[in-house]
């Protein structure tokens, strides 16, 4: 069978198994069961009506517009007597002398205010069908002006935006599997047309580092799947996030464009729909803790968004909510995107899909509880509270719960935007992104796992890095990361045995690896070790770690006969995001010394028999 049907039949199959679970999950399903026609037919109709058009795009939402400033309409004043439900159902106290600064605060989305120093101007078409003017990001990882005298080209590349959407955020599992069902149903379509576009006018040609693409991972198809989860939010979101995070040159075009726009961030709720959480949440009357509240969003992410407030004692706090049904429809969620992955064939067997969803589902349950986000950030609080150049902000337990973290608000702009600022910033940012990495691993043994660029806001007049978003934190045991660090020190000094050693310890390698698999795994320690192995400043602009580590990738994948331990998933997530940093800093780093500084200092739990060599 063509590769092309292939691909077809295998997603026709998911989305049929997806359907299905839709219609298990089904409340209108039991009311047949009971008998109840009426309410079978009139929930079925609105459910599918609803859910199909809006996920599949059908529906517009209404769009979310933002000002420069923020429109002074959605921020809600309370007076010490107001005593109502908040909001929108009482008149707000409006005050025209009052300005709303746009301040970052988990920035994961990038409004058109955001890059007007970037503007060079452009006229493209909406996302969402409507024109207007959008931006164009000077792509700073293929040149820059550092703007210390030293000319470089610069490359500039268009960069779709999405204006925000107010839509109803899918809450039930009926209408959340119904969803991914629709979305399935367009990416079939969508593969049905490229695949007769192919045959009509032949296979596109194609860069000559990357291979053709499959008709599945067609732009429209890319495109449709961002959109698509944006709208869902929740868990489905949270992996495209995931996959944000990658190197510029190894992603193809269509992916990376759809990336972005998942990056940027989601869809947001609508006012009532906010009401009904912060009330269920914090009380009906959860207005008097505070001054005001801003309606308007400051960022928009895959489980909850975030809101500014004031307040009674004047400060300004940011408050984090989650989207309603977000945290019980993670098992489903996840399910729903493995079965799609599974039958599109598009996932290789050595990436042991199973068990990394397994972890994913794990992690994201974890960062649903705002509970233990809260108990992460006061323990980095206390832990980098005499660290120079970093600060993580307060929490208010008084105004948070399980759904809504209140925390204080802070200022900067995300990692992305800092490689527009001089050399010597962006070494300073990098340099200290990975210092932090490796305290927060060989110090602390406690690690903020998610690497999104808006985590990092850097306050260029105070030279600090403001931390947020303390969701994705976890632990690490000793014994885990006494051999990690040997086999880091192992690749740093190119001590083959050393790494295999280390490899099968922590469960990398099982020890009946063919001579093709050990060699693969091997000199992918050696590339990742190669920023430490020699002192002095690590050049990243110059580098090719990722490049290098897809072309042994494919071996590694076919012969890897065991998926890595647990903790491998988020620590090398996060350590793919410092590299990614710099890179994309273009940073001047001295790695191996900031390497040496935590070895010498580090006390191993057994005392045993380093395999190491003396070389450090």
């Amino acid at each position: 069978m063509a590769p092309p049907l292939q691909d077809l039949r295998r997603l026709l199959r998911g989305v049929s198994l997806v359907a299905l679970e839709a219609a298990r999950r089904s409340p209108a399903l039991e009311a047949a069961r009971a008998g109840d026609l009426e309410t079978l037919i009139s929930r079925t109709l609105k459910s599918a009506v609803v859910s199909g058009t809006d996920i599949a795009g059908l529906t517009r939402g209404r769009p979310h517009r933002v000002s420069a400033p923020r429109t002074k309409e959605s921020i809600v004043y309370f007076s010490d007597q107001v005593s109502e439900k908040a909001g929108a159902r009482s008149e707000p106290q409006q005050d025209g002398s009052r300005e709303a600064s746009a301040v970052g605060i988990e920035e994961k989305v990038v409004t058109l205010e955001d890059s007007k120093d970037a503007k060079v101007g452009g006229e493209l078409r909406d996302l969402d069908g409507t024109c207007e003017q959008k931006d164009q990001i000077l792509d700073t990882s293929r040149g820059r002006n550092d703007g210390d005298g030293g000319e470089n080209n610069v490359a500039v590349a268009p960069l779709k935006r999405r204006r925000p959407r107010e839509r109803r955020v899918p809450s039930t599992p009926f209408s959340r599997a119904f969803g991914f069902a629709g979305l399935g149903a367009g990416l079939a379509w969508g593969t049905i047309q490229e695949s007769a576009k192919r045959i009509v006018f032949g296979t596109p040609k194609s860069d000559e580092k990357q291979p053709v693409l499959s008709p599945f991972l067609s732009e429209q198809n890319a495109e449709r799947l961002a959109l698509a989860l944006c709208r869902m939010r929740g868990a489905a979101l949270k992996l495209g996030q995931m996959l944000s995070i990658q190197d510029e040159t190894l992603v193809p075009a269509p992916i990376l464009a759809a990336l972005e726009i998942v990056r940027q961030g989601a869809d947001v709720m609508p006012r009532s729909q906010l009401n009904d959480v912060l009330d269920a949440e914090l009380g009906p009357d959860w207005s008097s803790k505070l001054r005001s509240f801003d309606y308007e969003p400051l960022a928009a992410a895959s489980i909850g968004q975030v809101h500014r407030a004031v307040m009674k004692d004047g400060l300004e706090v940011a408050m984090k909510i989650q989207y309603p049904g977000v945290a019980d429809s993670i098992e489903s969620d996840i399910e729903n995107v493995r079965r799609l992955l599974d039958y599109t064939n598009l996932i290789p067997k050595g990436l042991f899909l199973d068990k990394a969803m397994k972890v994913a589902k794990e992690e994201l349950s974890r960062e649903c509880d705002y509970v233990l986000e809260a108990t992460n950030q006061k323990r980095f609080h206390g832990l980098l509270s005499g660290s120079e150049g970093f600060y993580v902000p307060m929490v208010f337990d008084e105004i948070s719960s399980r759904r809504v973290l209140t925390t204080e608000l802070v200022t900067g702009i995300p990692i992305d935007k800092v490689a527009l600022l001089s050399q010597e910033t962006r070494n300073y940012v990098g340099k200290k992104l990975l210092e932090l990495t490796l305290k927060e691993l060989f110090v602390f043994r406690f690690m903020q796992t998610d690497p999104n660029w808006g985590n990092f806001l850097y306050d260029e007049t105070a030279k600090m890095i403001n931390l947020i978003d303390f969701g994705a934190a976890r632990e690490y045991p000793q014994h885990f990361v006494d051999d990690y660090l040997r086999m880091v020190m192992a690749c740093a000094n190119n001590d083959r045995d050393a790494v295999i050693e280390m490899s099968r310890r922590l469960g990398f390698l099982t020890g009946e690896e063919s001579e093709v698999m050990l060699e693969a795994h091997v000199q992918a320690g050696f590339i990742v070790g190669l920023p430490f192995s020699k002192p002095g400043g690590y050049d990243f602009r110059l580098t090719n770690i990722a490049q290098s580590i897809s072309n042994l990738g494919a071996t590694m994948l076919k012969h890897r006969l065991t998926p890595p331990p647990d903790e491998a998933y988020s620590l090398h997530r996060k350590l793919s995001g410092a590299f990614l940093a710099c890179i994309k800093l273009g940073a001047v780093v001295p790695c191996r010394e900031l390497l040496l500084q935590v070895y010498q200092r580090y006390q191993f739990s057994d005392d045993g028999a380093e395999i190491l060599s003396s070389s450090v």
